[in-house]
């Protein structure tokens, strides 16, 4: 058993517009899982048969999966609402195969194939192994390339890379065709309906105490469509119109440090530094 796996859910490759872009932002994520301080961990990607992966570390594994691509993937639908459930259905479904792969683990983490977690997570969770969970309410926002980052206080209801969950409190069907579509659209494809739920059940998740995630914005293969920071927080009309909320947001900006890249990067720092237009070699741009 392991103390927590990491089940990273990644999008059919038909669903991706530059798919070597995705994959290496996968890579960079598994590296930055694979630099947990504590080691009673494992990682599981799911991806459809034929999607091709980067190399994994020992503790990584994949479940390969035979799901048709999402044909609402896109955020460019004028119903919104269809193209959110098909995209809770379809990723739902893609974490329900993860966790089913590694039901024997304590809890579970869903990590977006973009973004980056703390290396202190596991070591948490060793520290409280009974706990119902966490929510990452804090966690930071980044620019790909950016040598910034921006604190986000209400991280979990902003980003899907923000929950750990003891396992037992999803309770898993015996076998992947025993789960009903609300089930997976509810419990395992939406990151804002869970915390609600598992209160409304008399298990409330607790909040990590530290800053916990970065979410990686503004980038080409972002399905959430999200603005990079500059646009978003600083030259939006809102901003521009009340100075003091532009005044907070610049309050909120940290140079994303060797400490940070250390905690947040891991196995992935390499990487960057030695990439042309990575982190360190790239023009400022939050």
């Amino acid at each position: 058993m392991s103390l927590i796996t990491f089940i990273i859910p990644v999008r059919h490759q038909a669903n991706a517009k530059d798919w070597p872009a995705l994959k290496e932002r996968l890579s960079q994520t598994v590296g930055s899982i694979a630099g947990q301080s504590h080691r009673d961990w494992r990682g599981v990607i799911v991806a459809n048969e034929g999607a091709d992966l980067p190399d994994l570390p020992p503790q990584f594994s994949v479940a390969r999966v035979t799901f048709p691509p999402n044909q609402l993937h896109d955020l460019d639908s004028d119903d919104k609402e269809k193209v959110y459930d098909a995209f809770r259905l379809d990723k739902g479904r893609r974490v329900l195969r993860g966790m089913l792969a590694a039901r024997d683990s304590r809890f579970f983490m869903i990590v977006d194939d973009d973004d980056f977690v703390s290396a202190n997570i596991v070591d948490h969770i060793a520290e409280q192994p009974d706990a119902n969970g966490w929510k990452i309410d804090k966690g930071y926002l980044w620019n790909e390339g950016g040598r910034l980052v921006m604190q986000h206080d209400d991280f979990a209801n902003f980003c899907g890379t923000s929950l750990i969950v003891r396992a037992s409190l999803y309770e898993l069907p015996a076998a992947f065709e025993d789960a009903g579509a609300d089930y997976v659209k509810s419990m395992l494809g939406s990151h804002v309906r869970i915390a609600g739920i598992l209160a409304g059940r008399g298990s409330p998740l607790g909040t990590l105490p530290f800053r916990g995630a970065i979410y990686r914005v503004g980038h080409s293969g972002a399905h959430s469509k999200s603005s990079n920071l500059l646009t978003s927080h600083f030259l939006s009309p809102y901003a521009l119109r009340h100075p003091r909320q532009l005044v907070r947001n610049l309050l909120r900006v940290r140079p994303l440090d060797r400490g940070l890249r250390s905690e947040f990067f891991g196995a992935a720092l390499s990487s960057y530094d030695n990439r042309q237009g990575g982190m360190v070699a790239s023009a400022e741009r939050i």
